[in-house]
């Protein structure tokens, strides 16, 4: 059996996150006893925004949402959501 190496105790949760960026977890944790688990309820972190927006874009985004039969904000994030990945993706060419 592989001798594991110990687990630093990290100051916050960045510091954490930068040493898992650029360690190999499987140096670290033994994964042969590890067991699959399904978190049902878990959502992603929200943040509430206020935006002013013009109301003639507003109705727009209303009437495409009706077409979807989707509520409009949840459109609103999914356009968002496409554009800010295409946005990502372009800057990497």
């Amino acid at each position: 059996m592989k001798r594991l190496k110990k687990i630093p105790r990290f100051r916050n949760e960045e510091e954490e996150r930068k040493f898992w960026a650029t360690h190999d977890s499987t140096e670290y944790v033994d994964y042969s006893n590890a067991k699959k688990v399904v978190l049902q309820n878990l959502r992603p972190s929200v943040r509430t925004v206020s935006i002013r927006l013009p109301e003639s874009l507003i109705a727009h985004l209303k009437l495409l949402a009706n077409k979807r039969d989707v509520p409009y904000q949840s459109l609103m994030k999914i356009f968002l959501s496409e554009r800010i990945r295409k946005e990502l993706h372009s800057d990497k060419l």
